[in-house]
């Protein structure tokens, strides 16, 4: 029962983000804090790498997706996901009656 309710607490949250906006804006804010951070330079020269060990035509876009997103979650800069994490907070508590 509890599942459940997470689920439509999360379906309900996503919503009230999508509906408003703030779901767009956050997306485009942690596009950028993510680039300026170096993050994006990181995963993008690691993707080089993977297709250089094994050469362009032995890695698909699947296999390379399936590589880099471990990667990509885990090193994400904890000062961003704060941030994140606070904005989203923020709204919630603006937002939601």
């Amino acid at each position: 029962m509890s599942q459940r309710r997470d689920n439509l607490a999360r379906q309900r949250i996503n919503q009230r983000l999508t509906e408003s906006g703030e779901r767009e804006r956050l997306q485009e804010w942690l596009r950028m804090r993510l680039s300026e951070c170096g993050w994006k330079d990181g995963l993008k020269d690691h993707a080089k790498d993977i297709v250089r060990e094994r050469g362009l035509d032995n890695v698909s876009v699947d296999t390379l997706i399936a590589e880099l997103t471990p990667q990509a979650r885990s090193s994400v800069p904890d000062d961003v996901k704060r941030e994140l994490l606070t904005s989203i907070r923020n709204f919630l508590t603006e937002d939601m009656p």
